[in-house]
């Protein structure tokens, strides 16, 4: 535990940073459902839609990222993700502005998603580079752990106090904090040293380094699902059952993630990824399924932390197999590449679980991810079989 203060008093300012930008996400998730569906009058897949566009966005700009982190260095990253993560906001508010024509407003808030995921992008491929730079390859899992802490924390955060915002003040409010959140944020990162970058041309290219990092790639997509599906649509199905407002359940989550890695952040460096990822799905797995079957709230939350508990050390689990795998010179375009693969799996989740909740329920999209996170750990199973024969 010792040894994990001294790796966040280091990178204390990228991870506020990372924070406070995620808060507005969680603002996102706690203020668009309603907004798309109950204002707007717009169905459940085109609230799929609006939450995918973000994901899908980051998706396609990682190679920008990576390749801006290797040449120009981390925190030219860090500073552009939080001015996507402004406009987004400008953007956020003109579509508050303007509710009483639904198409315009929700062409703005697309628009909106689209700056919002160019921020992530930029901001965590640089966060997670910054920190490894500034404490070691060593430390890789930690980095990741304490990074993924203020992603989920602002995340489980920024969903009831954006629906604390919305309800008391209205959507303009709320909307206004993801202007204000990321820029007070980020004042102390400004005094943080940057790390040299490489601006001598890089060896291979971006869809080299994916093709080096697939099967881990792979395993944290298919275990993001189960995120994905959570974080989506946990809010339409507490209100479909009667539950009551879902910000408990975004913090539920949050909480369950965050106090996996404060306990056992250190566990991908020193177990390996592997052992971690396995254990962690098995976990993830039974979180999914206890929402699938849930008749009332507190099972439903029961199986939202369990989610989060599994969910949570996918990341560096995965991640610290995916750095070995590449030269430090690539190490930016190796983050980038590796967040890529759930950003795909974020990216469809919302639409695909927006249709399966049109056919047959909000239930059922637990089960969906559900089958996502076994498939994730038979595909984890098999490679450590396989390299257990060699």
């Amino acid at each position: 535990m010792q040894e994990q203060k001294g790796v966040m008093v280091l990178i204390f300012p990228v991870i506020l940073a990372v924070f406070s930008t995620f808060l507005t996400m969680g603002i996102g998730f706690g203020v668009l459902p309603q907004l798309v569906h109950g204002q707007l009058g717009y169905g459940d897949i085109m609230v799929g839609i609006v939450l995918g566009a973000e994901d899908i966005t980051a998706l396609l700009s990682r190679s920008m990222a990576g390749r801006n982190t290797d040449l120009k260095g981390a925190k030219s990253s860090v500073n552009k993700g939080i001015y996507w993560t402004f406009l987004a906001g400008i953007l956020y508010i003109c579509a508050g502005l303007t509710t009483n024509l639904p198409f315009i407003a929700f062409i703005q808030l697309l628009i909106a998603r689209v700056f919002h995921g160019m921020g992530e992008s930029y901001l965590i491929t640089g966060a997670l580079t910054w920190g490894v730079g500034l404490t070691g390859v060593a430390n890789t899992g930690k980095v990741m752990a304490w990074v993924g802490i203020s992603i989920y924390g602002g995340i489980g955060l920024g969903a009831p106090l954006g629906e604390l915002l919305s309800s008391h003040w209205g959507v303009l409010m709320a909307f206004g904090g993801i202007i204000l959140f990321p820029l007070m944020g980020s004042l102390p990162m400004f005094n943080l040293p940057p790390i040299a970058a490489h601006a001598a041309k890089k060896e291979g290219s971006f869809f080299d380094v994916l093709r080096a990092i697939w099967q881990q790639g792979t395993a944290l997509a298919l275990s993001a699902v189960g995120y994905g599906c959570t974080a989506s649509f946990i809010t339409l199905f507490f209100l479909a059952m009667h539950w009551g407002a879902a910000s408990l359940a975004y913090t539920v989550f949050a909480a369950g993630f965050i106090l996996a890695r404060l306990f056992f952040a250190s566990f991908p460096d020193k177990y390996g990824g592997r052992l971690v990822g396995i254990c962690s799905l098995v976990i993830e797995v039974g979180g999914q399924l206890i929402l699938w079957m849930a008749v009332n709230k507190a099972m439903a939350l029961a199986g939202v932390a369990l989610s989060g508990i599994g969910f949570s050390l996918m990341f560096p689990a995965m991640g610290v197999e995916a750095v070995k795998k590449v030269k430090p010179e690539m190490r930016g375009s190796a983050m980038g590449a590796f967040t890529a693969f759930s950003d795909v799996a974020l990216g469809l989740t919302g639409p695909a679980a927006g249709l399966i909740a049109s056919l047959l329920g909000y239930h059922a999209i637990f089960l969906f991810g559900a089958i996502c996170s076994v498939v994730a750990c038979i595909l984890i199973v098999r490679k450590q079989i396989a390299l257990s024969a060699m």
